[in-house]
């Protein structure tokens, strides 16, 4: 009965309202600031998961063509680059109101770059949610973490190789930064060769966060009721990470199905009692993209979203 409820709420981030019309593509300006971002839809259908090519059921999402960078956070975190300009006729955004990130005692970057283009890096989950939440303030629309299942159908894009570009890891290089070509830092998104559903960096660069709770039977979950599973966290770890990162020199974490567990060391240097909500100083190789469902939720439906996702 557990898990029924777990896929229950789940199905709750897909099933509402009416759909508009399919744009293959978004462009989403945020009010205020010169930033702008772009997604791409991800059709409804099929997802075959991991090495057992497990079999779900996804309803149709918008998902960032990039991970999220610096730039875009950084309206958010800094008050001077926000205003009261907001196209989401629900609230009335006031920029004052807003609870922002913490200050950081350190770079986290460690020199690797925070302006033009380079991916965020070490925000926590929650973070990274927080950072949706006040997308959807300013917006209007609403954006979210992927789930676990939306990642990999979104990084596989149609394909069922070992890497979306084929089974070859000689062409790794051409579509990832990873250990052997990194030099062992991040890079700006977009430079290498997008997946064919034209997604950036999907596999490499940073590993991105997805919004499921960490499961070690995630594969017997989701036969269970392959409908938009998502596994609904309860507390701050672990959750599931994918993709692979710039650190990593095992082709096989580079894969689609590979699933990292996110662990409490990555916060092990943060001198906050309790811990920062904010960032993980630990983990300079994992960011994150965002989606947005082509159905989109009434503004009580939002609310309730985030108070599931957003577990401190």
């Amino acid at each position: 009965m557990k898990f029924k409820f777990i896929v229950f709420t789940g199905l709750c981030i897909f099933s509402w309202a009416s759909a508009p019309a399919q744009d293959p593509m978004i462009e989403q300006n945020i009010p205020g600031t010169s930033m702008q971002f772009k997604l791409i839809l991800a059709p409804a259908g099929t997802a075959e998961l991991g090495p057992q090519k497990i079999k779900v059921n996804l309803d149709a999402f918008y998902i960032g063509v990039y991970e999220v960078t610096f730039d875009e956070f950084n309206c958010f975190r800094e008050r001077d680059q926000d205003n009261d300009q907001s196209s989401n006729p629900a609230i009335a955004y006031k920029a004052d109101a807003v609870t922002r990130p913490t200050s950081q005692y350190v770079n986290l970057t460690f020199g690797m770059g925070d302006r033009d283009g380079f991916p965020m890096v070490s925000t926590t989950q929650q973070g990274a949610l927080k950072y949706c939440q006040w997308l959807y303030q300013k917006t209007g629309r609403f954006y979210r973490l992927p789930t676990e299942a939306e990642w990999e159908y979104a990084c596989r894009a149609g394909t069922s190789t070992r890497f979306y570009f084929g089974d070859e890891e000689s062409k790794l290089a051409d579509h990832a930064w990873y250990y052997e070509n990194s030099d062992d830092k991040y890079h700006k998104v977009g430079q290498k060769q997008p997946n064919p559903w034209g997604l950036y960096d999907m596999l490499g660069n940073v590993a991105e966060w997805t919004s499921d709770d960490y499961r070690e039977n995630y594969y017997s979950l989701v036969t269970a009721d392959n409908n938009n599973p998502w596994m609904i966290p309860s507390k701050k770890h672990s959750r599931t990470v994918k993709g692979g990162s710039y650190v990593d020199d095992d082709p096989d974490h580079l894969s689609p199905s590979y699933r990292l567990k996110s662990e409490a060391k990555w916060q092990v240097r943060d001198p906050q009692i309790p811990k920062s909500k904010w960032w993980n100083t630990d983990s300079p190789y994992v960011g994150f993209r965002i989606v947005s469902p082509l159905k989109q939720p009434s503004p009580s439906e939002v609310e309730e979203y985030f108070k599931k996702a957003i577990v401190d």
